[in-house]
């Protein structure tokens, strides 16, 4: 009978023996909180004795009390420091814990190339600090951003988002990428464009660089450019008569070519065009006051009004011949012209100054009797008829 018993009883132990977990210091394992008091929690791992996390090994904040954290019931997975701990308990770490799976968690970032939000908390030299899921990691300026970073100290407190680009866990080392992210999304906003845009459309972008020959504009990812004769409907020399990098503008799409990564704007309104309404202000035959804005070999090209131009051809200049039009004029000088013709079709206008010269007139009073007038002419032709011989 004892036998029996004694058979019994082995075999019911090492059922529970089997039912239990086999566990090992360095296991990670997850457990219930049973449990908590300001000095340590409780935790039923599903082992023939319960564990105990110390305050110490619950976070790495000294001062914390557990029950400000913890909660009886929680779940939550420990480190196995210690199978005993001298009285019969198993010795956890909640901190441990925490620290392995959140290694585990960054190099699943990495691998995947996942981006995360990290706030910059301090910077330092070389680069910045930033905590990702608990773990100290450093940003490198030239990883900060795209472009280069002037101020690593404008940065700080500001979220940020970042990839992983290496992970030591030995070496207790992350490195986090800022600029990798930030030319993906510019990538994407790139793409992105190219697939919409339309010609004659109108979209907002902000002057990033100024040329001699235009302004260059940022409308996502992509820069576009306004050259000067399409910045104004006036004649502009420097793009900074009209714009400031920096400034937000609406232009328009007049062309691109997503091969060559080229997109033409238009900053002036088609509907302000000045040649629209110019019979309406000027008409053939009248006289007008312009300014000389070029000279070619040719003639001058004379404004008369923001964005109206004409040409004076040479022969239209003077009454006198002359070899080339900077002989007599030169650009800046305000003249008369007179409008010769006007095409509004293909923005052309023919002007002459000559024309606009107002002639001295010829005073004819002394002819307006009879002999008066006869008297004249016989003073007129008196001196040739003196010498005049009439043949016998």
């Amino acid at each position: 009978m004892d036998n029996f018993q004694d058979s019994s009883m082995k075999e019911m132990m090492e059922a529970i023996e089997g039912s239990l977990k086999r566990i090992n210091s360095g296991d990670i394992v997850k457990g219930t909180v049973i449990s908590v008091s300001d000095s340590e929690v409780f935790v039923n791992i599903g082992y023939m004795a319960d564990g105990i996390i110390d305050r110490a090994e619950l976070s790495d904040d000294p001062a914390v009390n557990p029950k400000d954290i913890i909660n009886a019931g929680d779940e939550l997975y420990v480190y196995i420091i210690n199978v005993n701990d001298g009285e019969g308990n198993v010795e956890l770490s909640k901190k441990r814990a925490d620290a392995v799976k959140v290694w585990d968690e960054l190099s699943e970032l990495q691998s995947e190339g996942k981006s995360v939000t990290v706030k910059v908390k301090e910077a330092v030299k070389g680069g910045a600090v930033a905590y990702i899921k608990g773990i100290r990691a450093f940003i490198p300026a030239s990883q900060l951003a795209a472009g280069f970073v002037e101020d690593i100290n404008s940065f700080v407190g500001k979220d940020l988002e970042v990839k992983i680009i290496e992970l030591d866990k030995d070496k207790n080392k992350v490195i986090l990428s800022g600029k990798e992210v930030a030319k993906e999304a510019k990538e994407a906003k790139k793409q992105e464009l190219w697939n919409s845009i339309k010609k004659g459309e109108k979209r907002t972008g902000t002057v990033t660089r100024l040329a001699r020959f235009g302004a260059f504009v940022d409308l996502g990812g992509v820069d576009g450019l306004i050259h000067n004769q399409d910045l104004s409907w006036k004649r502009i020399v420097d793009p900074a008569e009209i714009v400031s990098v920096g400034d937000k503008v609406e232009v328009y799409v007049l062309d691109f070519d997503k091969e060559k990564g080229r997109i033409s704007l238009g900053l002036k309104e088609i509907s302000e065009d000045p040649w629209n309404t110019i019979t309406e202000k000027y008409s053939v035959g009248s006289t007008v006051e312009g300014t000389v804005v070029r000279l070619l070999d040719f003639g001058a090209f004379v404004e008369i009004a923001p964005g109206i131009e004409g040409l004076v051809h040479i022969s239209e200049i003077s009454e006198e011949r002359i070899a080339k039009p900077a002989s007599v004029l030169k650009v800046g000088d305000k003249v008369k012209v007179k409008v010769l013709s006007i095409d509004t079709k293909e923005h052309k206008m023919s002007l002459s100054i000559k024309e606009a010269v107002e002639k001295p007139q010829e005073d004819y009073s002394q002819f307006n009797d009879e002999e008066s007038s006869m008297a004249t002419l016989a003073d007129l032709f008196k001196d040739k008829l003196k010498n005049f011989k009439f043949e016998e």
